[in-house]
């Protein structure tokens, strides 16, 4: 996991070929973390958005230390969904950093969807993980942070709903609504880390991206619902 790297011009900040799959409006995050990382301090209220890659977390309050998260499915421990009885369902995990991610360490966090959709957004999760841990090889090269440099707006494919049916396990039904399209920006730089899609290509030519997105979020997938759920993503 890494603190501020992933929030750019008041709007989220993605590698190049990255594909942003659900985007929540209205998650609630708690950390306990390591007493010298100011930024864990405090309840986070903002954006969650789960990509191809990672999840993604985007503070609403500008005045907060941490800006923006972002949280590798490799760097994610022993996630679990929780449904109390009052309350919002919530989902809870450990994270590992990442080098160079502005801190050290490891921290328990616990995201409460006050909109609903825990469940979905947890079952998603655990799919593209799972997805991800195929396509890391088996002799990974060493890890070395993206040089972000410049950035630009992204095209609507990377975070539109796709049309191929590859991506049928994402429940749209539930996330229907794609992120504002002058909120979503894109760097030069490729992940560092395996994702859903080995090899993926730059994103395509956008000429009817919108038309595409009106189309395809009338397409359902059809979520499975369970009660409870534990992810530990290999590493």
């Amino acid at each position: 996991m890494s603190i501020n790297t992933a929030h750019a011009s008041n709007g989220v900040l993605i590698f190049l070929v990255e594909r942003i799959l659900i985007y929540y409006d209205g998650v609630e995050i708690e950390f306990e973390g390591p007493p010298d990382v100011p930024q864990f301090k405090g309840k986070k209220r903002g954006r969650l958005y789960l990509t191809t890659h990672r999840v993604i977390f985007n503070n609403k309050d500008m005045r907060d230390s941490m800006q923006s998260f972002s949280l590798p499915f490799r760097s994610m421990r022993d996630v679990e969904l929780e449904q109390p009885i009052f309350g919002a369902n919530y989902i809870k995990g450990r994270v590992v950093a990442e080098p160079d991610g502005n801190w050290t360490g490891e921290a328990k966090f616990k995201m409460y969807f006050t909109h609903g959709g825990a469940i979905e957004f947890g079952q998603a999760m655990l799919r593209a993980a799972s997805l991800a841990s195929r396509n890391r090889p088996e002799q990974p090269p060493p890890y070395g942070p993206p040089a972000y440099g410049n950035y630009y707006p992204a095209p609507p494919p990377a975070y539109a709903p796709p049309s191929d049916p590859y991506y049928a396990w994402v429940p749209y039904q539930t996330f229907p609504t794609a992120p504002p399209e002058n909120t979503v920006y894109v760097m030069e730089a490729p992940p560092p880390y395996p994702g859903i899609v080995p090899d993926t290509a730059p994103y395509p030519p956008a000429s009817n991206a919108h038309d595409t997105f009106r189309q395809d979020s009338q397409r359902y997938a059809n979520p499975l619902y369970i009660k409870n759920m534990m992810l530990t993503v290999p590493v």
